[in-house]
């Protein structure tokens, strides 16, 4: 019988295993295990290694711009009227110790929140402080300008004496104080810092307001749109997607493309909501010690664990890890319902220091935290039916999940061995959140094209200027949004690269022991590990590129065209006829399955490159072949025990998002320069790197598991339906009784 893998086994040994074919004798098993993985191999796919190596070439130059024009305090802090960043040693003054961003012109504030004004926010007058300034009790205080020119202070002066030298003013800049012109103006308002921004409290000092009157200043507004203002601003949401195409292409075909390219990256900007996305940004820089702590060494910690409880408690482990997932999956729940403050009075604020009790300001982050918590709920109902429906199926996968169990008990080195590509990963995603804190800073501070027509008061000319008072901002160029999608989707392409190297390199080494009849012998020591490894870095790196290249395109378009879609529906709920949202249930249904059957098939086609040295497309082919071959005798065994290892990692990656949960309730987070503006982005971001750690070391079991099941049924298939190399215990599950009892008796 000819089997989709019928050139290979038994019909390509080397010289050596057809010798010991020949004569028969007992250790011929060992022979002919090492005939089927090391038959004439050879390099396979090397453009696509070729491409890969490239891509990180290309990596590497594109984080060195992020490097070299990226500063990562723009995320976290503002601009101030001469475009310094706050809190920034090299800006002119030194504000080094000033980090929070204080408009100083109440009437600016208010007018850049009207529909037809031609002033912007940005363009108001706005200087950093220590602290947000807030109106004396019986009195009237100010905030000046920084300190230069005719005022003969130092910065740190000025900041004893609370930024206030009105006292030290000519009567002309008093008088021009008076029309909030500067260089001193008038603390009216109460405000608290959120995100680093001074936001006004529309709820004038009364006391204040009447010294200021008396003075003979100018009338200040006193609307409640000073509050909106900056809650807007700070709160911003980008535009929608806008259709950017060369309708008319008069330039030649490759400019014009080049052109749309620009501008679609342009609107890919514009999809990112850059003023939450640089906020999270920034929670990743100050949360690092977490996401090493939750997001590295306690998911490698608990993945060891968990192994040795495979090895030695393989039995009792599906009921353990069926029962810890749904108690962590509950405890996450509940968390996220406390700190959304639907239990308990906990709620995030946004905050930053001592606020003012009788003002409750909401941010989108706690909208962010409700669906978070929705979205769990959902999930954990899910996994309680989920539990309850594959209770009665574990015990069918328990016999794999022992053959497994063996394998690792006699190569012990398979549960060291994802520690190396562990190591590999830890390093790259270290270097690529540093040059994503970067890319995602590196626009440029330019001067806004304002047509505000304002006066303020120079210090160093002496006197009222009208010409210059437009503001700064950081300005990015669709340029920055190729980057930046870039080099997201270069970490996701690493990252199923290293994956299925760690998948390539167990299977190889679980296949030389199936073939060997799972006898000890001299091929089943780490010379198993390393030989595997040897073979896949000499012979399938292209390969495994090509695979993890499949699998990462097909995510990100569906990942594309999900934000698309949603965008679009808020652009325009009203207009979708029915037929268009059966075609966009369709599409994203259709992606899905699409997702889920070319992932199944790279996991089944890296082990069909382990043991054959074949080709990816080919492997994918055969492995496709023996599948559909075997589709009742896999399906059986191999789904409820991919539930079960997919449960285990879950548990891993919820026990590390409680774990950060935990270390970010503490008050170093939640006060001070460490003042994170939400938990969830570094939850979600531990979540996943527990995940792909859990990945990493549960593909031990789970690579095993497939490559046993993958051999069993070529091995069936090659003896007319008779295994003969497979083990008696996973003949239990997977062969009938006649040849159980030809197994344990003996011919």
């Amino acid at each position: 019988m000819r089997g989709p893998l019928g050139a290979i086994i038994g019909r390509h040994f080397s010289a050596a295993a057809a010798a010991a074919a020949a004569a028969g004798a007992g250790g011929g098993g060992d022979d002919a295990a090492t005939g089927v993985i090391r038959h004439d191999r050879k390099c396979r796919d090397l453009p696509f290694l070729a491409l890969f190596a490239a891509f990180w070439v290309a990596m590497i130059v594109n984080s060195s711009f992020g490097f070299n024009q990226g500063n990562p305090l723009r995320l976290t802090y503002g601009l101030d009227y001469k475009g310094n960043i706050c809190g920034s040693k090299h800006a002119d003054p030194d504000l080094s110790e000033l980090d929070v961003r204080y408009w100083m012109n109440p009437n600016q504030v208010y007018q850049s929140g009207l529909k037809d004004s031609k002033i912007d926010l940005a363009d108001a007058k706005s200087v950093c402080l220590m602290e947000c300034p807030y109106p004396a009790e019986d009195g009237l205080n100010f905030v000046c300008d920084y300190p230069e020119g005719d005022i003969r202070l130092s910065v740190d002066d000025w900041i004893d004496r609370d930024y206030d030298y009105f006292e030290y003013l000519t009567p002309d800049m008093r008088n021009t104080s008076l029309q909030l012109q500067g260089p001193c103006y008038p603390i009216i308002f109460p405000s608290i810092n959120v995100y680093w921004s001074c936001q006004f409290i529309a709820r004038p000092s009364n006391v204040s307001l009447k010294h200021w009157q008396r003075m003979g200043g100018a009338s200040i507004d006193e609307n409640m749109l000073i509050d909106k203002t900056i809650h807007n601003t700070i709160n911003y949401k980008s535009s929608f997607l806008k259709v950017c195409l060369c309708t008319t292409c008069t330039v030649s075909p490759s400019i014009c493309l080049t052109r749309n390219l620009l501008c679609l990256s342009d609107r890919f900007l514009e999809l990112i909501p850059f003023h939450i996305v640089q906020r999270y940004v920034a929670d990743i820089g100050k949360s690092w010690p977490v996401l090493i702590v939750c997001g590295g060494l306690l998911p490698l910690f608990l993945s060891l664990i968990w192994l040795a409880m495979i090895r030695y408690f393989v039995a009792g482990m599906p009921w353990i890890t069926v029962i810890l997932f749904n108690a962590l999956v509950i405890s996450v729940t509940m968390f996220f319902y406390i700190k959304a403050g639907w239990i308990g009075n906990d709620p995030l604020t946004v905050v930053i220091g001592p606020s003012d009790p009788y003002v409750s300001i909401g941010g989108r982050e706690i909208n962010h935290l409700h669906v978070a918590a929705v979205l769990m709920t959902i999930l954990m109902i899910i996994a309680l039916l989920t539990s309850i429906a594959i209770v009665r199926r574990i015990l069918k996968a328990t016999s794999v999940l022992k053959v497994a169990a063996k394998v690792i008990g006699e190569v012990l080195e398979l549960i060291i061995f994802p520690v190396v590509p562990y190591f590999v990963l830890a390093i790259i995603y270290m270097f690529w959140f540093a040059a994503t804190l970067y890319l995602f800073s590196s626009g440029q501070v330019l001067q806004n094209d304002c047509k505000a027509n304002c006066c303020t008061f120079d210090l160093k000319q002496g006197k009222v200027n009208c010409d210059n008072c437009c503001g700064y901002s950081v300005h990015y160029t669709p340029h920055i949004g190729i980057a930046i999608f870039f080099h997201l989707f270069g970490c996701y392409w690493a990252t199923q690269f290293f994956i299925a190297c760690s998948s390539t390199v167990i299977a190889g080494s679980v296949a030389s022991y199936y073939w060997a009849r799972g006898e000890m012998s001299h091929d089943i020591t780490f010379h198993t590990v390393v030989s595997s490894l040897k073979r896949l870095l000499r012979y399938s790196l292209g390969s495994v590129a090509l695979g993890s290249l499949i699998v990462s395109i097909v995510e990100w378009v569906q990942s594309i065209l999900k934000s698309l879609r949603r965008r679009l529906k808020t652009v325009d709920s009203t207009g979708e006829s029915s037929f268009q949202k059966t075609v966009s249930s369709s599409s994203n249904c259709c992606l899905g399955c699409i997702d889920w059957t070319i992932k199944s098939v790279n996991r089944n086609a890296y082990i069909v490159i382990a043991t054959t040295g074949k080709g990816f497309c080919k492997a994918s082919e055969l492995a496709t072949g023996l599948i559909m071959n075997n589709i009742l005798r896999i399906g059986q065994v191999n789904v409820i025990g991919d539930v079960i290892l997919s449960l285990g990692k879950l548990c891993v990656s919820l026990f590390s998002a409680l774990f950060a949960f935990l270390m970010l309730d503490s008050h170093k987070y939640r006060s001070a320069h460490n003042k994170i503006s939400s938990p969830l982005f570094p939850v979600l971001l531990c979540w996943a790197l527990g995940y792909v750690v859990a990945q990493l070391f549960f593909g031990v079991v789970e690579v095993s598991v497939e490559t046993i099941i993958m051999s069993f049924c070529q091995d069936a298939e090659e003896h007319d339906g008779e295994a003969q190399y497979a083990p008696p215990l996973l003949m239990e599950t997977l062969g009938d009784p006649s040849q159980l009892q030809r197994l344990t008796q003996g011919p």
